[in-house]
């Protein structure tokens, strides 16, 4: 049972990264997944989550009208499309599997190893 975050860079403020994460030895339909970062020296911050009943999204204000995160169960791949990237954005960002969508990072079950996102010009 694997989470595999992916899609982190370097880019410059404005730009866009896709961060994907992708689940391997189990099935994401069955699963909420959320989108955590954490900066240097800072707490772990909830960005987004995903529901896996309806597809719900839901998004911390920093994250609004800029990320979008959407699922692809064929692929058992979730994305977090993000735009206009900002320097505060600039953190390892961690997809994790639940039961159910909540900015609980406790709530989580399953987490992938983070990827990267530095965010500079």
């Amino acid at each position: 049972v694997q989470l595999q975050a992916s899609g982190g860079g370097l880019v410059q403020p404005g730009g866009s990264l896709r961060l994907s994460c992708a689940a391997s030895g189990f099935t994401l339909d069955y699963y909420a997944i959320g989108w955590f970062r954490q900066a240097p020296g800072k707490e772990r911050e909830w960005v987004s989550c995903i529901s896996s009943s309806d597809g719900s999204t839901y998004y911390a204000d920093s994250a609004k009208g800029r990320f979008t995160i959407s699922r692809d169960d064929a692929k058992n791949t979730v994305y977090l499309q993000m735009s206009r990237l900002k320097p505060e954005d600039t953190a390892v960002y961690y997809c994790a599997a639940g039961g159910i969508a909540t900015i609980d990072a406790y709530e989580y079950d399953f987490w992938g190893q983070g990827t990267q996102v530095t965010v500079s010009s």
